[in-house]
C-alpha cells in the first residue's frame, strides 16, 4: 500500500517512460477499437444486470433465505461426502459468497430485530463452529461488521435486540472457542483474532453486562493473561491487554475471578519487562498503560492486594521509580492502589525503602519525560498526597511510624514546607470554582448540593482533604517541632487551625458508606479526632 502511494523521483521517470531505447507499450484497447473502451462498456453492462439493492423488509428476507439455502446445501454435501473435499468445496465457495452479501445489514440496523424473528441469528451463530476455519472467519467478520459502534450508533434497541439473541445463541462460548484454534503466526488468522475481540468488546459495548458474562461462560480471561505474558510485542497483545481492562474496570466479581486465575502474577510479569527499559512505538506505549489500568482495577479487592505484596509487587513497583523510565507515574499509582486500606502493604513499602523513593518525587522532584507536562505532573502529585495519606492511615505505630513522621522533621521540615505549598494551591482552586458557583447561581442557573460538591472534587477538593488528614496525622502526633512548624506556616499564609477543621468537616460529613456502615463509623470518628486535636 504504501509503495502505491509512494512518490517518485525525476530520475525515476528517466530510467522507463522517458527511455526511447525501450521498445513502446502495446496499443491500450480503446485505441484498438477505434477510441471505445471495450472493458468499460463490459464493466457498465455488468453493473446494469446486479444493481445496488435498496435495503428493505423485502431484501432481508432474500438476503437471508438465499444464505440459508446456501447453508442447508452446505451441510448436505458435508453429510454425503465427508471424505472428500471436492464434492462440497462449490458450496463452501457459495457459502461464503452469501455471508459476504449478509454485510450489507450492516447500513440498516432498524432491520436487526427482523433479522432476529426470521430465527436467522442461530444459523449464523452455528458457523462459527464451522469445520472450514475460513467460514467461521467470514462469520466473525460479519458479527464486527453488524455490532460495529460507528453502526448503532442512535439505534439502541436494534443494537439491544441483536445482542440479546447472539448471546443466548451462544456467540460468546463460540466465538472463545474459535479463539483458542486461531494461531498468530498464520496472517489471516491473525487477523480473526483482532476481529474476535473487536466483537467482544462491541458486545460489551452495547450491553456491559457482558463483560461478566463472557468471564463467567468462557476461558477469555485465562486466554487473554496467556496472551499478556508473550514477550513480542504486536497488535494483538496491545487488544489483549485493552479488553482486559475494559473486563476489570467496573466489575469487581471479574477483579476477583482474574485474581484466583493468577491474574496478578501475570499482570506484574507482563509489566516487569518494562522496568528498566521504555516501549519503542506509541503502541505499545498505550499498551503498557492497558496493563498498568488493569493491575490498578485489580488491585481494589482486598484478597488482590495480599496477593500484590506476596507477589513482591510493592518491591518491582519501587524499582520502576528508581529506573526513572515512562512507567515511573503507572508505578506510583498501583501503589497507591495496593496501598490505600491495606495496611501490610504501607508495611512493606517501608521496609523495603520505599520511603527513601517516594518522598524525593513527593517534594516534586519527578523524572524529566515528555509526558511530564503541567497536567501529568499535577496527577502524579495527588497521587503521591493519596500515597502518603495511606501511610499515615496503615502504619499507626511502631518504628515505622517514627519513620515516617521523621521525614517530616528533616532538613528543617520541609516536607512540612512542601505540604503547605500543595495546601494553598488546592485550595485556591477550590476557592476559584466555588466563585464560579456564585457567578452561576447569579446567572440564574440552579445547582443542588451534591452537584457543587461533585465540582469541587473534580477542581482538587479530594486532593486537598487528604492534605487536611495528613496534617491531622502529624498534628496528633504531638511532635513539637511539627507542631510549631504547622503553626508558623498557617500564620505565615495567613489562615488558622479552624482553615483545617473546616476542611476535614466538609470531608467528615460526605464519607460514603460505600464500604459498609462500620469503615463509615470508622472514619468519620478517625477525622472526628484530627477535628478535636486541632
Amino acid at each position: 500500500m504504501e509503495a502505491a502511494k509512494r512518490k517518485r523521483n525525476p530520475a525515476e521517470y528517466e530510467d522507463d517512460e522517458y527511455d526511447t531505447s525501450k521498445p513502446p507499450p502495446p496499443p491500450s484497447s480503446a485505441a484498438s477499437n477505434g477510441g471505445i473502451d471495450l472493458s468499460l462498456l463490459d464493466a457498465l453492462e455488468k453493473s446494469q444486470q446486479n444493481p445496488v439493492e435498496v435495503l428493505d423488509i423485502k431484501t432481508v428476507k432474500k438476503l437471508v433465505l438465499a444464505f440459508e439455502r446456501r447453508l442447508k446445501e452446505n451441510i448436505a454435501a458435508r453429510l454425503k461426502y465427508p471424505d472428500q473435499p471436492e464434492k462440497f468445496a462449490d458450496s463452501e465457495v457459495e457459502l461464503h459468497e452469501e455471508i459476504e452479501k449478509l454485510k450489507i445489514l450492516a447500513g440498516g440496523p432498524e432491520f436487526y430485530p427482523e433479522l432476529v424473528n426470521l430465527g436467522t441469528i442461530a444459523s449464523i451463530t452455528s458457523l462459527l463452529n464451522h469445520e472450514n476455519t475460513d467460514i467461521a472467519i467470514d462469520v466473525v467478520g460479519l458479527l464486527q461488521d453488524l455490532t460495529d459502534e460507528d453502526v448503532l450508533e442512535d439505534n439502541d434497541e436494534p443494537a439491544q435486540i441483536l445482542v440479546d439473541s447472539l448471546v443466548e445463541n451462544n456467540a460468546l462460548e463460540l466465538l472463545v472457542q474459535l479463539l483458542g484454534k486461531m494461531s498468530d503466526s498464520d496472517p489471516d488468522e491473525s487477523a480473526a483474532i483482532y476481529s474476535i475481540l473487536a466483537t467482544v468488546e462491541n458486545f460489551i459495548e452495547v450491553k456491559p453486562s457482558v463483560a461478566e458474562l463472557v468471564c463467567e461462560r468462557t476461558k477469555l480471561m485465562k486466554w487473554l493473561l496467556t496472551r499478556i505474558k508473550v514477550r513480542e510485542f504486536d497488535g494483538n497483545k496491545q487488544y489483549a491487554s485493552e479488553i482486559l481492562a475494559i473486563l476489570l474496570q467496573s466489575s469487581t466479581v471479574n477483579q476477583k475471578r482474574l485474581g484466583q486465575l493468577n491474574g496478578v502474577d501475570a499482570l506484574l510479569q507482563a509489566v516487569a519487562m518494562y522496568k528498566s527499559k521504555d516501549p519503542k512505538t506509541p503502541d505499545e506505549e498505550e499498551m503498557v498503560e492497558n496493563l498498568f489500568d488493569a493491575l490498578c482495577c485489580l488491585l481494589m479487592p482486598l484478597e488482590n492486594k495480599e496477593k500484590f505484596v506476596k507477589s513482591e509487587g510493592v518491591e518491582l513497583m519501587i524499582i520502576i521509580m528508581n529506573q526513572k523510565k515512562m512507567c515511573y507515574g503507572s508505578a506510583i499509582r498501583a501503589l497507591d492502589f495496593a496501598m490505600t486500606n491495606y495496611p501490610p502493604a504501607c508495611e512493606r513499602f517501608v521496609d523495603v525503602m520505599g520511603l527513601k523513593t517516594a518522598f524525593p518525587a513527593f517534594m516534586g522532584k519527578l523524572p524529566l519525560s515528555k509526558k511530564n507536562k503541567k497536567r501529568y505532573k499535577e496527577e502524579l502529585e495527588e497521587r503521591l498526597v493519596s500515597l502518603v495519606a495511606s501511610l499515615f492511615g496503615g502504619i499507626l505505630r511502631g518504628s515505622r511510624r517514627d519513620r515516617l513522621l521523621s521525614k517530616f522533621v528533616e532538613n528543617e521540615c520541609e516536607k512540612i514546607d512542601r505540604l503547605m505549598e500543595l495546601y494553598m494551591r488546592y485550595s485556591n482552586r477550590v476557592k476559584l470554582e466555588s466563585e464560579r458557583f456564585d457567578q452561576i447561581e447569579l446567572d440564574d442557573l440552579e445547582m443542588d448540593e451534591d452537584e457543587k460538591y461533585n465540582r469541587k472534587l473534580e477542581a482538587g477538593l479530594y486532593t486537598l482533604q487528604l492534605i487536611a488528614v495528613i496534617l491531622g496525622h502529624l498534628w496528633t502526633s504531638e511532635h513539637p517541632r511539627i507542631r510549631a512548624r504547622i503553626d508558623l506556616l498557617l500564620k505565615q499564609q495567613k489562615l488558622t487551625k479552624q482553615d483545617v477543621k473546616d476542611i476535614l468537616q466538609e470531608y467528615h460529613d460526605n464519607i460514603g458508606d460505600l464500604e459498609g456502615p462500620e469503615e463509615k463509623e470508622r472514619g468519620q470518628s478517625k477525622i472526628q479526632r484530627f477535628i478535636s486535636s486541632f
